[in-house]
């Protein structure tokens, strides 16, 4: 189940205001100025489904993205606990950044965890199947997918260039809770 916590950006322990309703944790998002909706991923892609299955089944969900806001691009990415990257990866995207673009998340199956930092706070969102995520860019932010990652999520971008991000080489990550700890 979809989640939002928050945190004091001084203070990982004591959690500010916590929600599993989706209602509410699109309110709270949209404060900050973060999309957040409930769709419909309801389509059997299978054990391990391929990139370009994943995009035929929900690319009248794409569509209504690029018209809605003129986005140029979408890939999908896809991670498992067997792939031999997921270590390297998993610490490429614990590290706070930011993108020049909004950073846009369409989860069709399992889950990850958004860290968002602004406003002197630290917002973690985990984002599960159904979930569509909006990041505003230039937002401060890390990503977690755990260390048994299990998820596909359709990435769509302003930018044809896909995924640049310009890391803050600031540790706050490190202090804050980690997807399934």
């Amino acid at each position: 189940m979809s989640a939002l916590t928050i945190f004091s950006d001084q203070d990982p322990c004591a959690p500010l205001w916590e929600s599993r309703d989706g209602d509410a944790i699109a309110a709270e998002l949209s404060k900050i100025d973060v999309r957040f909706e409930r769709w419909q991923a309801d389509r059997d892609l299978g054990e391990n489904p391929q990139p370009q299955d994943v995009i035929a089944a929900y690319q009248h969900e794409i569509d209504k993205l690029v018209e809605e806001k003129g986005y140029q691009s979408w890939d999908v990415i896809s991670m498992r606990p067997d792939n031999e990257q997921r270590e390297v990866l998993r610490t490429k995207f614990l590290s706070e950044h930011t993108h020049g673009e909004d950073e846009v998340r369409f989860f069709v199956e399992g889950a990850g965890l958004f860290c968002l930092h602004l406003n002197g706070k630290i917002f973690q969102i985990l984002c599960e199947k159904n979930d569509l995520i909006s990041v505003p860019a230039n937002t401060r932010h890390w990503f977690d997918m755990g260390g048994s990652p299990s998820f596909t999520a359709i990435r769509v971008f302003d930018n044809p260039e896909g995924w640049v991000a310009h890391f803050t080489g600031d540790k706050i990550a490190d202090a804050y809770p980690r997807m399934g700890e």
